[in-house]
């Protein structure tokens, strides 16, 4: 079987704010369609993405700002982190954990770190690591991303 992820809903307060915020940080457009007054879709997909984000009026039930934990990989966090910034995104300084790495959402503050003495540490992974370095954003409801530093996807991926 072959399963690949598509699409993520997620929960807006506003969604001409979402959409206006999701094109200013370089994400395609790729549907805006209202059927009535209590309907509307409008469909995003990052740069060189495959999966794509959805929001709108009358799609989820789920609280605005809910949806945690979301991975935007990068070959160079770098680049990805002051594109964003140029595009005027709020987006965290470069940072790595001080010991394992057990990510879990976290309600308004992106990944946390599981286990005594785990936490942000200032910079990239030392030896640039893959899935070692870290940034992270939230939209304006607070839904929250992760910029994650990947060169050499592990095998099967």
């Amino acid at each position: 079987m072959n399963l690949k992820l598509e699409l993520i809903v997620l929960p807006v307060s506003d969604v001409d704010r979402a959409r206006a915020f999701y094109e200013q940080a370089g994400f395609r457009l790729d549907l805006d369609k209202a059927a009535n007054e209590q309907w509307r879709a409008v469909h995003l997909t990052p740069p060189g993405s495959e999966a794509s984000i959805m929001f709108g009026s009358g799609l989820t039930s789920a609280a605005p700002g809910s949806v945690q934990g979301l991975y935007l990989i990068t070959p160079d966090i770098d680049q990805a982190r002051a594109d964003l910034v140029g595009r005027g995104i709020a987006v965290s300084e470069v940072f790595h954990d001080d010991k394992g790495l057990v990510y879990h959402g976290h309600g308004g503050g992106g990944i946390t770190h599981d286990g005594p003495g785990q936490g942000r540490v200032a910079g990239p992974h030392p030896e640039r690591a893959d899935y070692g370095s870290f940034a992270t954003f939230s939209d304006p409801d607070g839904n929250g991303w992760v910029l994650q530093e990947v060169k050499n996807r592990a095998p099967g991926r």
